[in-house]
């Protein structure tokens, strides 16, 4: 039995939560693009100042104390000199609150993540990093030359690192609050699509000739409940459909009876003893063509009455009686197995598949198994089997394997569709396969309650 597929619930439920993921991950990019261009600029600006105040401290305290003042300001990502040549040569940019004169010079160079030395990145990839440092992703180093009294220059170094990413306590909170709000109402939500449509599926499989349409659910979406409708009435029509069919057949059937009868009593007057025997093998064969249509037209009638019927011992019976006349049938299981059909029908379905196996298989073993709540029933011989894109066609009424079309060989070719007819109107069916180690099995299913259909 295969393994169903994931529910409408749990696919949108997956789907709706990895779009929520994706946007909470694109919010959080945007977040830290944003905050860490924030936190550069106030970086600049720190820097700026900074170096603004040791410019005025340097330019009116003695020249013996600027060593002392720059070993003050100096720290581990900042660090402040004296020289005769500025640090910048060239290059300008926009500082947000230097206050200085024209020669004041600043830049901002590229360094190397690992070692901190400066470093250009691949030409191809230029523009990415002018993205990185933009967003104050890509470690850099600012650089500012201020002119001091006297002509000497401060020059400044300043190492930006990349800004950790912090996720506020709120931040999160809200943002799993969200989601768990979020998954409630589409859980909720999806429930009220999804249980219709479950029971639906239940409903659909419960539909039978023997018993009447099963209850549709009334509740939920619009569609459901028009669905539910289009069903019930669908229901109707096949079940009106097939039963026009069944009396058509049977009618049919009986109509021709009587021209049957009539010319086989003209055929005995016939002189020609040659003449005379080859009529009435044509009407015997005619004769068999109605009885068989017969049997298939009552095999899907639904105006036999239900019983409680033991099928194992159904199949031993028929098992006895058949070894009888023919190759020896075999049962292979004991047990009793109740089921509630039309006993005269499903008699004739199990006959017509052993029958067809003590024909063709020389003999079969028969075995009868409980499933869950279903019925098992495997007819096994040792035949030669059939060509397996031949195993449906054999179903289809009037096709015969066997093309001699003589009777002592076979029949008319409505054994095995009657046989599948009788079982799917009792909610079953029959497949056949060819067995590994040689010959045909035959794999008939029954509910062992009607109304419930096996899930072949």
């Amino acid at each position: 039995m295969r393994l169903a597929p994931r529910s409408l619930l749990g696919q949108l439920a997956l789907l709706i939560l990895g779009a929520f993921l994706a946007a909470q991950a694109i919010s959080i990019w945007l977040f830290a693009d944003e905050r860490g261009a924030a936190i550069r600029a106030a970086q600049r600006f720190e820097t700026v100042e900074r170096a603004e105040a040791v410019a005025r401290a340097l330019d009116t305290a003695p020249a013996e104390s600027r060593e002392s003042i720059l070993a003050a300001v100096n720290s581990r990502l900042v660090r402040f000199s004296v020289g005769d040549a500025p640090l910048v040569e060239t290059g300008r940019m926009e500082l947000p609150a230097l206050e200085g004169g024209s020669d004041i010079r600043a830049s901002e160079i590229t360094v190397s993540p690992h070692d901190g030395q400066p470093a250009e990145p691949p030409a191809a990839f230029a523009w990415l990093h002018e993205r990185m440092r933009a967003a104050g992703v890509a470690p850099v180093e600012f650089r500012i030359s201020i002119p001091l009294v006297g002509g000497d220059w401060l020059n400044v170094q300043a190492r930006f690192q990349r800004p950790d990413i912090q996720a506020p306590p709120a931040l999160m909170g809200a943002t799993l609050l969200s989601l768990a709000l979020l998954m409630a109402a589409l859980w909720f939500g999806l429930g009220r699509i999804t249980r219709p449509l479950r029971q639906l599926a239940d409903a659909a499989d419960g539909f039978g000739l023997d018993v009447p349409a099963p209850e549709m659910p009334r509740h939920g979406p619009r569609e459901v409940r028009a669905l539910s409708d289009a069903l019930g009435r669908m229901h109707a029509r096949l079940t009106a459909v097939i039963a026009d069919r069944t009396r058509m057949l049977a009618a049919l059937g009986h109509d021709l009876r009587s021209p049957i009868t009539a010319l086989r009593v003209r055929a005995e007057m016939v002189d020609d003893d040659e003449t005379r025997e080859r009529m009435a093998a044509t009407l015997d064969e005619m004769q068999e063509m109605v009885d068989s249509t017969l049997a298939y037209a009552r095999g899907v009638s639904t105006d036999q009455p239900m019983e409680t019927c033991d099928l194992a011992l159904l199949v031993g019976e028929l098992a006895d009686e058949l070894s009888e006349t023919g190759p020896q049938i075999a049962v292979m299981s004991s047990e009793p197995v109740r089921a509630e059909v039309r006993r005269t029908a499903v008699r004739r379905a199990l006959r017509n598949l052993m029958e067809n196996a003590q024909r063709f298989g020389s003999g079969a073993r028969v075995s009868v198994t409980q499933l869950g709540d279903r019925t098992e029933m495997l007819i096994e011989d040792e035949g030669p089997g059939i060509p397996e894109h031949e195993l449906e066609k054999v179903f289809d009424p009037f096709t015969r394997l066997e093309t001699s079309r003589s009777r002592e060989t076979g029949g008319i070719g409505l054994g095995l569709p009657i046989a599948r007819a009788i079982l799917r109107a009792h909610g079953g069916d029959v497949v056949l396969s060819n067995r590994a180690e040689g010959g045909l099995r035959a794999t008939a299913h029954l509910p062992l309650v009607q109304g419930r259909p096996s899930e072949l």
